[in-house]
């Protein structure tokens, strides 16, 4: 009677797993051929804290609309010979969210408009543009001077440029502003910047690299059905988190919110300290890619609120700040540079000028909000074909062309 039970038991539970495993195939086919996914797009990096996760893809449809693609080296980009080809003149994006450029099919992002229309440019003389993206969401000045030290140097660029968001990078830089464990900081010691990279030692990164996390990241990047459950639990704690946070800063803060303060001459001894260290970031990234005989480009990008079109909205932003010019991070950045012979360019100032003129937007999305969030396909556009317009003009004349072209400062 046992030994029937037993029988009866095992095949009871055959059948529960066949049944488990075909309801998990026809989800998996279902969800597949409905185009839904969340894709898993990050993995924990040994010198970035974070970096993009090699052949996840899927698509993104929390702002804008693109189906996203990692390369095996890591990119959202098309894939790239490490090696530079002859007759190139290469150029290496590095950057944030806005670089990495989600919200946009890759063939609208910046960084391909400026390679599509620097090749027009004449004084390319021949050679072939190729821009290879390095951004990465939610990176600072400190992980893309890790990136440029670790990564970028590896294709050999020409150019490397640094898309600098003012309205999140000079937070980002400092422990106490960013509050996140999980990423590399830099932090002066006895006048000189050093690396703080605890977070190797964090309970999060140690749980990534762990067998556990391993298996959890394959799951998230395979599985569309774990991606569902993933995105809803992620969904709901991120809600939670977003009402918590906002609470404390508006408690410590006020009503300008924690990022808004970058619009105003810093005060306390955090936002000194953030900018401090952030400038001297750039210097370094800047010292560091002459050294390797390449030339540096630096450009500030611009906020939605910056270069809404319509006057008043940022007439009424302005007036809540009580200042007068939306752009001082801007106009300081851009002083540094000069100061230090580091060849800048501001994007917010024309941009602003662009979207009042044309009446158009350039951040925001339909499925979001029009003027708040990131490029769209707008800003994009006119931010590769205004950053190409300066490396073009920068460019020596054909005849006195060498094998890397040097920027004038």
């Amino acid at each position: 009677m046992k030994k029937i039970l037993r029988k009866s038991f095992a095949k009871i539970v055959l059948l529960v797993a066949i049944g488990v495993v075909a309801g998990l195939v026809v989800i998996e086919t279902c969800l597949r051929i409905a185009g839904i996914s969340y894709p898993m797009l990050y993995t924990c990096d040994e010198y970035c804290g974070a970096a993009l996760n090699p052949g996840a893809e899927g698509w993104w449809r929390k702002e804008g609309q693109a189906y996203i693609k990692i390369n095996s080296d890591g990119l959202r980009d098309r894939t790239h010979a490490k090696r530079k080809p002859p007759n190139t003149l290469r150029i290496a994006v590095l950057g944030d969210s806005y670089a990495e450029a989600l919200q946009v099919p890759i063939d609208k992002t910046f960084w391909s408009i400026l390679e599509s229309k620097l090749s027009e440019c004449d004084r390319v003389a021949g050679r072939k543009v190729e821009v290879i993206n390095f951004g990465v969401s939610g990176y600072g000045t400190a992980q893309e001077l890790m990136m440029l030290r670790h990564r970028v140097w590896d294709y050999h660029p020409d150019i490397v440029l640094l898309a600098f968001v003012t309205g999140n990078d000079i937070r980002n830089n400092l422990r106490s502003l960013e509050k996140n464990p999980m990423r590399p900081y830099f932090v002066f010691q006895e006048e000189k910047l050093v690396l703080d990279d605890s977070f190797l030692h964090s309970r999060a990164y140690v749980l990534c690299q762990s067998w556990m996390g391993r298996t959890y990241q394959r799951l998230a990047k395979y599985s569309r059905a774990f991606q569902v459950v993933r995105e809803f639990v992620m969904t709901i704690r991120n809600q939670r988190r977003a009402r918590q946070q906002a609470a404390a800063i508006k408690g410590q803060q006020g009503e300008l919110g924690l990022d808004n303060l970058i619009y105003l001459p810093p005060v306390s001894d955090e936002w000194k300290e953030a900018w401090r260290v952030t400038e001297a970031l750039v210097k370094t990234m800047r010292d560091e890619v002459e050294a390797r005989g390449a030339d540096f480009l630096l450009v500030t990008l611009s906020s939605g609120i910056q270069v809404h079109p319509d006057p008043g909205k940022r007439r009424q932003f302005m007036e809540k700040l009580h200042v007068d010019n939306i752009f001082y991070p801007d106009h300081r950045i851009k002083e540094f540079a000069e100061r230090h012979g580091i060849s800048v360019l501001n994007l917010a100032p024309a941009f602003q000028a662009y979207a009042e003129k044309y009446r158009v937007f350039l951040h925001g999305f339909p499925n979001t909000q029009l003027g708040g969030g990131h490029w769209n396909e707008n800003g994009h556009r006119l931010g590769g074909e205004m950053i190409a317009e300066k490396i073009c003009t920068n460019l020596p004349l054909p005849k006195a062309q060498k094998q890397t072209a040097p920027l004038r400062k």
